[in-house]
């Protein structure tokens, strides 16, 4: 549309309308015995027989004041001087008469502004008045453009919407208008007058469009004008908070220069305009929903029995809900209306495939004789509930528990930002003791004890890490591109996911979990059966199933007494990130293990360097074997593997027949399994040889 510029004035600064009232001032901030604004030129013995309660002129000597009262024009408060002058008055007569001729000119133009102010603030309320008794969207607009044109009294006015998906503003409504092209226009962001207005939230003005450089002009948009023949243009936002909505216009074909009230006036007729828009934008949408909400209501009255239906589990679990019910209720509940038996179970235990589907689908999928509903929240799957004993559900019932998984899921939600201070907490702690190896064991137990942990029992740290570039175990990767490379950190948002799930495992064990090094670290207890190795693949499956991403996870060796002894979990932490960077290595990423699971290796990710557990992992049955039947199965193995792996040089070295040999390498097979002469094996056992003559030799020593 128009462009551009501000004012009316030569520079090119937006304009910014003024108050229509003027600042009043503090009467306060006058000093004692100094006169008011506005009456610096009244004489000091004027303000002196003020305070001494006489008039400072009386009616014949102030005519100025009956003109005041009468309305006189500008030119009638002349003839007093001049009638004084004629009369020969003396000089002080007639330079007090000038003064108070200035004083009440000056009084007449603020009158005449207050009665300008007063009834254009009367159109301004009469126009409010009249948008708010409209509901159309069109006639609200006609109503707007039509007011625009009647306050400032111009040829034309017109106005222009937003368009959000065209990044512009287009012609909508026009009064006076004439040129079906210049109806047409559509104006981009800083292109003409208008589209400056809709690009900087402020009032632009210019008296003559075509000789106006301060804006950019287009083709278009100048033939538009040429066509409607507009040369002076006031445009002034429409606003909606801090977001413009539209440009509304007042236009002449002639030269004119717009005040900085008329541009004031337009302003404040956008604002009242605007909320007029809104509100009946507001109320078409309303009307719609309405239309919309009405044949959803002839939809169901078609099916009353199936809300009624619908209805009742409806009510069933807004009651559980409202009385801080449980997920095993919410399951109980379905399991009644549904007549078969509803489990909530735990992302690692729901069927993959199903829960995959039902994930993506947003519904209850069948898999088998069961139906799967995924329990999520935004990216994260917290679960399922699976029914079981009623394979075939009409859509009703589907409904029925797809609503009982949401709920489940508020309800799941619910009680994490319930735990979340106590996660907080509970990560607070354990950063504690991998911090300060110096903390008091006995505040460290208080703390844990006041969100159920037991420092004093055995405990593992588990180091978890998401793996983007392997597929989580038993969890499958969605195929969205090429995937980030190993040592890639997972974005903000996994990494809080990671954290979270991490945690709420924690708090189910009676553990502690924090954030750190990019992943997650778990410090969780150990039970008299239970394995690190166990653990840890344990808690990757777990923690991949939550996330729908592989996670790595590494263990440590336990800690026999974690608030005795912080600095033992630091060198754990620091175990267990060994163990599972070396998964990463070994291309087992999305898997969980501790160094017992890398053999001859985990001597050298640990920090306990457990030499006896390592020789008996690898020769316990052989040694046991030997203790239980007196036979020299380990001194044939040594030997044999000094041998070069030789029978013919074994049965040597050891003095016995070759049979003998080939009996007793039978039977080592039979012990350790039949891979046990492969390069890997060969090599774990020689040295877990080795390690046994070195300790075996050192206990000897000692006894001596």
């Amino acid at each position: 549309m128009p462009t551009d510029q501000p004012m009316p004035e030569p520079d090119s600064e937006p304009v910014d309308a003024p108050s229509p009232t003027p600042a009043p001032y503090d009467r306060e901030a006058v000093p004692a015995g100094a006169p008011a604004p506005g009456r610096e030129d009244i004489p000091a013995q004027e303000h002196a027989s003020a305070r001494q309660g006489a008039p400072a002129h009386d009616p014949a000597e102030n005519p100025f004041l009956g003109l005041l009262a009468a309305g006189a024009a500008a030119e009638e408060y002349e003839r007093p001087v001049l009638r004084a002058r004629a009369e020969g008055a003396a000089a002080g007569r007639l330079a007090a008469l000038e003064r108070a001729k200035l004083l009440a000119l000056r009084v007449r133009t603020e009158l005449e502004g207050r009665r300008r102010r007063e009834a254009e603030l009367s159109a301004l309320y009469a126009t409010a008045h009249d948008l708010a008794g409209l509901r159309d969207l069109d006639a609200v607009l006609r109503a707007i453009v039509r007011r625009a044109r009647s306050l400032l009294g111009t040829e034309v006015a017109y106005l222009t919407l937003h368009d959000p998906a065209a990044g512009d503003t287009y012609m909508r409504v026009t009064d006076g208008s004439v040129s079906a092209r210049f109806q047409q226009l559509r104006l981009g962001m800083g292109e003409g007058l208008g589209g400056l207005v809709a690009q900087t939230a402020r009032p632009y003005v210019t008296d003559s469009y075509f000789h106006d450089e301060r804006f950019r002009h287009t083709r278009t948009i100048d033939s538009g004008v040429h066509d409607e023949g507009l040369v002076a243009i006031l445009g002034v936002p429409l606003m909606l908070g801090s977001g413009v909505i539209g440009v509304l216009f007042a236009a002449d074909r002639r030269e004119r220069v717009f005040e900085r009230g008329q541009i004031a006036l337009l302003a404040a007729h956008a604002a009242h305009a605007a909320v007029a828009i809104d509100t009946a934008n507001l109320l078409a949408e309303t009307r719609k929903t309405l239309t919309e909400l009405e044949a959803a209501n002839e939809i169901i009255g078609d099916r009353s029995s199936v809300i009624e239906r619908a209805s009742d589990i409806h009510d069933r679990l807004t009651e559980l809900v409202l009385r801080g019910g449980g997920v095993q209720d919410v399951a109980d509940a379905v399991a009644e209306v549904l007549h078969g038996e509803v489990e909530f179970t735990e992302p690692g235990r729901a069927p993959a495939a199903a829960l995959d589907r039902s994930r993506a689908d947003g519904h209850a999928v069948r898999d088998g004789a069961e139906w799967v509903a995924a329990v999520g929240a935004g990216g994260e799957v917290l679960g399922a509930l699976v029914l079981r004993g009623h394979p075939a559900l009409d859509p009703v019932d589907q409904r029925t528990l797809e609503r009982a998984a949401m709920v489940t899921s508020l309800l799941l939600l619910a009680r994490r930002t319930a735990g979340e201070a106590e996660q907080r907490v509970r990560g607070e702690l354990l950063d504690d003791l991998l911090n300060a190896a110096d903390r008091d064991p006995r505040l460290l137990g208080e703390r844990a004890a006041r969100v159920g942990a037991d420092l004093d029992a055995p405990h593992i740290v588990l180091a978890a890490r998401i793996d983007a570039s392997a597929p989580a175990h038993g969890v499958p990767i969605p195929d969205d591109g090429p995937a980030p490379g190993p040592d890639a950190h997972p974005h903000g948002t996994d990494r809080r996911r990671l954290w979270s799930a991490a945690s709420h495992l924690a708090a189910t064990r009676h553990g502690l979990a924090a954030v750190r090094d990019g992943g997650a670290v778990l410090l969780l207890p150990l039970g008299p059966d239970d394995d690190p190795a166990h653990t840890a693949r344990e808690t990757a499956a777990r923690l991949g199933a939550a996330l729908h991403l592989p996670v790595t996870v590494g263990a440590s060796a336990p800690v026999a007494a974690p608030a005795a002894r912080p600095a033992a979990v630091a060198d754990a932490y620091a175990e267990a990130r060994r163990c599972r960077e070396a998964l990463r290595v070994l291309g087992r990423g999305g898997q969980g293990a501790a160094a017992a699971d890398f053999g001859f290796l985990g001597l050298l990710l640990a920090d306990t360097r457990d030499v006896d557990g390592f020789v008996h992992r690898t020769l316990g049955v052989v040694t046991d074997y030997d203790a239980r039947r007196g036979t020299e199965l380990l001194r044939t193995l040594g030997a044999y593997f000094a041998c070069g792996m030789s029978p013919a040089r074994t049965k040597d070295a050891l003095h016995v027949h070759v049979n003998t040999v080939a009996q007793r390498l039978d039977r080592v097979s039979r012990l350790l399994g039949p891979d046990w002469q492969t390069p890997a094996r060969a090599l774990e056992i020689q040295l877990a040889l080795r390690l046994h003559q070195l300790s075996s030799a050192v206990a000897g020593d000692t006894g001596a």
